[in-house]
C-alpha cells in the first residue's frame, strides 16, 4: 500500500501510533512525507532516526522546519525561541542526520500526485515544479549549500519570474514549495496571511483555488497549512491537521486501483505544543 503523511514536526509517538494503526509493513508498504518532519514537537530526533531506519521504503519532501534546521546548523540562522532542535544539533550523528535530510526532495511525482510541503504557483506545470525542485535539490546536495543557506531567507522577489537567476530564482522556488498559502490571480505570494482559506481578503485566493493554474487536473498532496485543515478533493490532498499543535496526524491511503481515491486515517497527537 502508498501512505502519505502530513506534517510530524517531531511528534514520534503519534507517527508510531499512526503506522501501527494502518499496518505499515516497510518490505511492502511504501510512506511519503509532506514536509516539516522536525521541529515543535517533542523527539524530532528520534523521528529522524526512525525515519532513516524505514530505508527504501520512506522518502520525503522538505519543509520550511526542515530547511530551518540545515540553517540553524549552518550558521545562517538563530535557533528560534519554540525550536526544539537541539537534540539534533547536539548529537554525536548530527551529520549524519543532516545529510540523510538534504538527500530528500522538494517535490516528488509518484503514483500520479505531485508532493510538495506548500503548494505551487499557477504559472508552474508538472514538468516546471519538478524541474524547479530539482534545482534547489542540486543545491541542497552541493558544496555551497550554506552560502545559500545565508541569502535564502527574504520575501522577495514574490512573482515568479523564468528570466530569475542566482539566489533571487532558488529564493522564490523555496519559497513557493515550502511557504505559499495565499497569492494573487498573478502568481504573487502572500506571506502574512496564515488562517483559513476562507480568511483571505480581497485579492488573494488559496494557491489551488487561482483560476487557470497550470497544474489543475494535476492531483497534488501538500501539508503546511494546519488551519486550513483536511482537505480532500479528487485531485487535491491537504494533510496536515496540526498534530503539533493538539490536533491529529493523518495519513492518506492510496487505493491501489485508482490512486486518485484515497482514504483518510488519523490519530489524535498527545500534546500540544506552545505555538509561536
Amino acid at each position: 500500500m502508498i501512505y502519505l503523511i502530513g506534517d510530524l514536526q517531531g511528534c514520534c509517538d503519534a507517527f508510531e501510533r499512526l503506522l501501527a494503526e494502518v499496518g505499515f509493513s516497510p518490505s511492502r508498504d511504501r510512506l511519503y512525507l509532506l514536509g516539516d518532519l522536525v521541529n515543535r514537537g517533542p523527539a524530532s530526533l528520534r523521528t529522524l532516526q526512525k525515519l532513516a531506519d524505514l530505508g527504501d521504503a520512506a522518502q520525503a519532501v522538505l519543509g520550511n522546519h526542515d530547511l530551518h534546521l540545515l540553517a540553524v546548523a549552518g550558521g545562517a540562522r538563530r535557533p528560534g525561541k519554540h525550536d526544539t532542535l537541539a537534540e539534533i544539533l547536539d548529537d554525536p550523528g548530527r551529520d549524519h542526520w543532516l545529510l540523510w535530510l538534504r538527500a530528500q526532495h522538494m517535490a516528488i511525482h509518484a503514483h500520479g500526485w505531485l508532493m510538495v510541503h506548500a503548494g505551487v504557483l499557477p504559472q508552474w506545470t508538472l514538468e516546471d515544479t519538478l524541474a524547479l525542485a530539482g534545482e534547489v535539490e542540486t543545491l541542497l546536495r552541493g558544496p555551497d549549500l550554506d552560502t545559500f543557506l545565508h541569502r535564502m531567507y527574504a520575501n522577495e522577489p514574490a512573482r515568479w519570474d523564468p528570466a530569475l537567476t542566482g539566489d533571487d530564482r532558488a529564493r522564490l522556488i523555496v519559497n513557493a514549495l515550502t511557504r505559499l498559502r495565499f497569492c494573487q490571480a498573478d502568481g504573487t505570494m502572500d506571506f502574512a496571511l496564515k488562517e483559513g482559506a476562507d480568511a483571505a481578503p480581497p485579492g488573494l485566493l488559496p494557491w489551488f483555488d487561482v483560476p487557470g493554474r497550470r497544474t489543475e487536473g494535476v492531483p497534488i498532496a501538500f501539508g503546511h497549512w494546519s488551519t486550513l485543515g483536511p482537505l480532500q478533493r479528487p485531485d487535491l490532498l491537504a494533510l496536515d491537521t496540526g498534530c503539533v499543535w493538539g490536533g491529529a496526524l493523518t495519513a492518506a491511503r492510496l487505493d491501489p486501483d485508482d490512486p486518485q481515491r484515497a482514504e483518510l486515517i488519523s490519530v489524535r497527537c498527545d500534546q500540544a505544543q506552545v505555538p509561536g
